[in-house]
Parts: C-alpha cells; sequence; structure tokens
C-alpha cells in the first residue's frame, strides 16, 4: 500500500471575523508535502505563513478546508487526541530554542518521551542518541545556560526527533543565532533531510529557505509560488 503524503491541505481557509470587517489569513491553500521532503516555506509579516504553520502543528483548527497529517484527518480529532498527535507525529523548532532553564540538555530532550509514558530506561536511551545525532552527547549533563545559542537550538533539534515524528516543523530556526551557529543548524537539517527526516522550515530570510529542496512562497494568505515556479494570475489576492 502507497503511504499517503506526510501533508495534504485542501482547500484550506482561515478567517478572522465576519462579514465586511473579516480577515483571510489563510485563503484557498492547496498544498501537498511527500515524506523525506525538506521545504521552506516564506513570506512576507502578514502573508499567512504563521497562520498556515499553526494549522500544520494542529496548533489551530482551519475555519474551512481539510488537512490530512500522514493520511489522518485532523478534524476528526478531539483536543486530547491532537495533544498526543503533537507530541508524537510532530517535532516543535523554535527561534527561542523553548528549552526548560534548569534542566539538563539530556532531560530537556526527554521531556516528550515523558508525556508519550516510555519508561526511564527506554527514554535515556533514546534521548542519548538523539543528543549523539546533532553532536552533544558529550554535553548531555549541561545546563541551556552552559551552552551556547547554537548548541541550544541543536538540543532543541534533538528534542524534536526524538520520538521520529512524521513532520519537523521549525519555525525562524536561525533567527536568533549568529552566522557561524546559523550554518550549523542548517547543515544539521540538511545531513536529517538526507537521512529522509521530512522537514517544514518557516522563515523570512533568504539565505535559510534557499537550503531546502523545495522553496514555496505566500502572499496574502495564499501560495503563489511552489519551488520558484509562479502560480497562476487568478491564484493572487484575497478570495470574497
Amino acid at each position: 500500500m502507497t503511504r499517503p503524503p506526510a501533508i495534504k491541505l485542501e482547500k484550506v481557509r482561515k478567517t478572522y471575523g465576519a462579514g465586511d470587517t473579516a480577515v483571510h489569513a489563510v485563503a484557498e491553500v492547496d498544498l501537498t508535502i511527500d515524506h523525506g521532503e525538506y521545504v521552506a516555506l516564506m513570506g512576507h509579516s502578514g502573508s499567512g505563513k504563521s497562520t498556515l504553520m499553526n494549522i500544520i502543528g494542529c496548533l489551530d483548527a482551519p475555519t474551512s478546508g481539510r488537512y490530512l497529517l500522514d493520511g489522518m484527518d485532523v478534524r476528526r480529532l478531539d483536543e486530547h487526541q491532537l495533544s498526543v498527535v503533537r507530541n508524537r507525529k510532530i517535532g516543535f523548532i523554535f527561534q527561542s530554542f523553548n528549552l526548560i532553564p534548569r534542566t539538563t540538555a539530556m532531560s530537556n530532550v526527554e521531556l516528550p518521551l515523558v508525556y508519550a509514558g516510555l519508561g526511564r530506561r527506554e527514554r535515556r536511551e533514546r534521548a542519548m542518541e538523539a543528543l549523539d545525532k546533532v553532536g552533544l552527547a558529550d554535553r548531555r549533563g549541561h545546563l541551556p545556560s552552559q551552552l551556547s545559542g547554537g548548541q541550544q537550538q541543536r538540543v532543541a533539534v534533538a528534542r524534536a526527533i526524538v520520538t521520529d515524528p512524521v513532520l519537523l516543523l521549525a519555525d525562524e530556526p536561525t533567527g536568533a543565532l549568529d552566522s557561524h551557529s546559523t550554518a550549523d543548524v542548517l547543515d544539521l537539517f540538511d545531513e536529517l533531510s538526507l537521512s529522509g527526516r521530512t522537514i517544514m522550515v518557516i522563515t523570512h530570510e533568504q539565505d535559510v529557505g534557499d537550503r531546502a529542496q523545495r522553496l514555496t512562497r505566500m502572499l496574502d494568505g495564499r501560495i503563489v509560488s511552489d519551488s520558484g515556479k509562479l502560480a497562476p494570475v487568478a491564484f493572487h489576492g484575497i478570495a470574497p
């Protein structure tokens, strides 16, 4: 049996308000991302990329349309089921790292496995394996304050991959990093992509977008180009 796409959006729309004051943050978006793809989603402030990211990350629900995550219709899930999906099927990577300050790198990486109910021994083994993949096994006992920004983001990446998720979803992952640390993190994304990981990076930085295999751009709530190929002019602007 053919595996369904990692992500499939069908005419997804997100509208805030109603009537003349309605804001169509996302308007009639169709998007398919297959397993193993490395995609960058770009757009200026107000383009809709953050709203779309929240929908893809199951942090927000579309007003209309359908979202399938690894073949699963997200609309059919209740809040508890969505929480489980976010923990097990999506690995989040944020600009601000979101590490627990007084907790070691190892314990930070273990956290999703604690929520998943795994035993201590298995948690330790999997967290150590994830830290080794990002080159920080020797820093497992360090607190975030004892790590550089680039190292903290690597810990965050290890935490994101420890559950072996369907999707790595990175929101401006290099926004708080210097150029050297940015290059290190992007090299790590390259390695993860080569190993078969599905990655979606939301960014406004062109050099970050250029590292992805596929570049998708948003404008006024719509996808206007994909991998550099412009969408038809009729798709520009906001639908009534």
